[in-house]
């Protein structure tokens, strides 16, 4: 009876390692050819920026272009085994269908020493990957989306950073990642190391999401960064991020979702004679409530800190804002800003429409720093965002958006750090197709 005992625990546990291993991503992997992936994305955005108080008014204040985007991305399986190994590879080109010398300076095109956009140009990349278990390790050229590391992608062509990146699942529910990164292209740009004038040297990352249940998780990420352009001062910018997300059913339609995230960056210059530390933090916090087809939103979002420069958006990519306030012009990041939102949201789906949505916010800053230390600077912006899918068809999956933000700010917002006053239209037709 006790060797029968023993007999069924040894098989129970062979069972269980067996079907541990069967679940890894690697053991179920099919081979290099048959899971690769390629997929073709096609983009049209018309871009029309009016500033309406641009200084000095010599300064250009009207931007406009439209253009086509073309982005192919081939992503191997891994080769069978213990290790398996792959390759990622891209190619994307853009094409001016208009704009021009006067016109030019939305971020889309390349500009020439005339002042003139290119009418065509292109980038390829690609990296090598490794896998065992859950756990990946990929080196050369991709794409990443991380809160201390995340490529922006709300123009023609996405941004693009070059070193290496792991990513580990062996715990349920547990995601970690650890990288490091020499260089960021440009959005507009083809060149290596494009990005904000080859401002970011090196960063290094780690961080990690756990979802302790359905409705609840949490995400720690850490970055230090190394920065500082050629004949300019040295400087170390290192970051922490934080965010927790609850979501609260209520009823099968109704959900109330509770969401907080918050940076904190303390910047060394390298250089300088003493020892000069500034800092910035920002933190936000939303509450969501979903009711059907309806999504309110308020919250709020502060900055804190002696950096001069409020919130230095960008040099660890130009999406990696993972906070409330930013919206599609501007972050609400400036010195000393503190910002609160009304949203809403309309998904047309359960009025018989699938695919169509509806968005609008406000966002309304104030307490802004300026160079005199007077808190004076106010800002707001109203956005509109109208989108629809395609669901079935040849043209399944066709997608078209009309973005629209109106921005403001007073005299004593610019001269603290935040933008001049705009107006802006974006009309984006997207196609992405399967080809493998």
């Amino acid at each position: 009876m006790q060797k029968m005992k023993w007999s069924v625990i040894a098989f129970a546990v062979a069972a269980a390692s067996t079907q541990m291993a069967v679940a890894s991503q690697q053991s179920e992997s099919n081979g290099f050819i048959e899971d690769s992936k390629l997929d073709v994305h096609a983009r049209t955005l018309y871009f029309n920026r009016d500033q309406k108080n641009n200084k000095p008014r010599s300064a250009q204040s009207y931007s406009e272009d439209f253009g086509l985007g073309l982005k192919a991305i081939y992503e191997s399986g891994f080769t069978q085994g213990t290790v398996g190994f792959g390759v990622d590879a891209f190619a994307m080109t853009g094409i001016r269908l208009d704009s021009g010398r006067g016109r030019n300076g939305n971020g889309q095109f390349p500009t020439r020493d005339n002042g003139k956009p290119e009418t065509t140009y292109g980038e390829v990349g690609g990296a090598i990957k490794a896998r065992i278990s859950n756990t990946t390790l990929k080196y050369g050229e991709q794409f990443v989306d991380l809160p201390v590391l995340s490529m922006d992608d709300a123009r023609l062509l996405p941004e693009s950073t070059t070193g290496f990146l792991v990513t580990s699942e062996e715990i349920d529910g547990l995601v970690l990642h650890a990288g490091h990164f020499t260089a960021i292209n440009a959005l507009d740009q083809t060149g290596r190391d494009s990005a904000n004038g080859g401002l970011l040297r090196s960063i290094d990352l780690a961080g990690a999401r756990y979802n302790f249940t359905d409705d609840l998780s949490a995400a720690y990420y850490y970055s230090d960064a190394d920065l500082g352009h050629k004949g300019v001062n040295r400087e170390k910018a290192k970051k922490q991020y934080l965010n927790v997300n609850y979501v609260h059913p209520i009823a099968d339609d109704q959900s109330v979702t509770v969401d907080f995230n918050a940076y904190s960056t303390r910047f060394q210059d390298k250089e300088a004679a003493a020892d000069r530390t500034s800092k910035n933090n920002i933190r936000s916090l939303s509450v969501a409530y979903n009711l059907g087809a309806h999504t309110f939103t308020v919250g709020g979002q502060k900055v804190e800190g002696n950096h001069a420069g409020g919130y230095d958006y960008g040099y660890d990519g130009g999406g990696a804002v993972y906070v409330l306030n930013d919206v599609q012009y501007y972050w609400f990041g400036a010195k000393g800003e503190k910002s609160y939102q009304a949203r809403y949201d309309l998904d047309f789906a359960q009025y018989g429409i699938p695919g169509l949505s509806f968005m609008t916010r406000y966002v309304r800053g104030s307490k802004i720093e300026g160079a005199d230390g007077r808190r004076q600077g106010k800002n707001w912006e109203r956005d509109t965002d109208i989108a629809y899918t395609v669901q079935s068809g040849a043209a399944k999956d066709l997608s078209m958006r009309v973005r629209n933000a109106t921005y403001r700010s007073n005299s004593a917002a610019i001269e603290g750090g935040a933008r001049t006053d705009v107006n802006e239209v974006r009309f984006i037709v997207e196609y992405p197709l399967s080809i493998l």
